[in-house]
């Protein structure tokens, strides 16, 4: 098999994302490394194309690249040599914010693809119906992102969105460090949303005035890393639906 040329259009559509921190011109997410690979088929996706610079029988369609052209491409300092192009799963406002179980995490502001990753796989692991990404906020598919995410975001619904319009009738709760009411004082079993604000400013005056402030009780420090936060939150969320479960299945007995 001859190797792609560094001059390939693909490579240079591939480059281009990259540098946008975005999603290809088509409308392809990068993910890259064995893992992120591998999320992405077991999660459905749809792969376009898989680059690699060996080739490997699990991947007999993919396109082989020299290690130089494959660093080119490559968004880590170690590359593991295979990199594929994904579409992502088409997400809407209803399958976020609808129904029973709804608990979505709203990302207002996070600019840190790395934060916002984590984020979303601590929203996964505790049970999130998906996650929002306010005007302001980091693409959620940037490179470095997905990558933080470790495969959640080809699973967990993910949209963006200009404002809180579709919030109308929903309980946010925002995460802020001196708010009078503390997490486990907050009603995470109705259907409800998480607010994580950014880095630097914390939740918007616009968001924070549509919330419930909750804090997370701390000793010593007065603030968590944002998706540290959002995990406490999300896990307090998941602990407790847990217990009001238990509590209807005792009662049906």
């Amino acid at each position: 098999m001859e190797p792609l040329s560094e001059q390939n259009p693909l490579l240079k559509k591939i480059r281009r994302a990259a540098a946008h921190g975005g999603l290809t011109d088509d409308g392809c997410a990068i993910a890259e490394g064995i893992h992120l690979v591998e999320e992405a088929i077991a999660a459905g996706c749809e792969v376009k194309v898989i680059l690699i610079t060996t080739p490997d029988r699990r991947f007999p369609e993919a396109k082989l690249l020299s290690e130089k052209s494959f660093r080119s491409i490559a968004g880590t300092e170690t590359p593991q040599g295979i990199l594929a192009l994904v579409k992502p799963r088409q997400s809407s406002t209803d399958a976020i914010l609808r129904g029973q179980a709804a608990l979505a995490v709203v990302l207002d502001g996070i600019q840190d693809p790395g934060n916002a990753g984590s984020i979303l796989r601590a929203a996964e692991a505790f049970g999130a119906t998906g996650a929002v990404f306010l005007k302001g906020s980091v693409n959620p598919f940037n490179p470095k992102c997905i990558r933080a995410s470790a495969g959640s975001i080809f699973r967990l619904p993910v949209i963006q969105a200009d404002d809180l319009t579709a919030f109308e009738g929903m309980t946010l709760y925002a995460a802020m460090p001196r708010a009078e009411k503390s997490a486990d004082q907050a009603d995470f079993v109705k259907p409800c949303a998480v607010v994580i604000g950014s880095e630097g400013r914390g939740v918007r005056e616009s968001v924070a005035a549509r919330a419930a402030a909750v804090r997370i009780p701390t000793s010593n420090v007065e603030s968590l890393n944002a998706a540290v936060a959002a995990g406490v939150l999300f896990y307090e969320a998941r602990r407790q639906r847990d217990a009001a479960h238990a509590s209807e299945k005792k009662a049906a007995r």
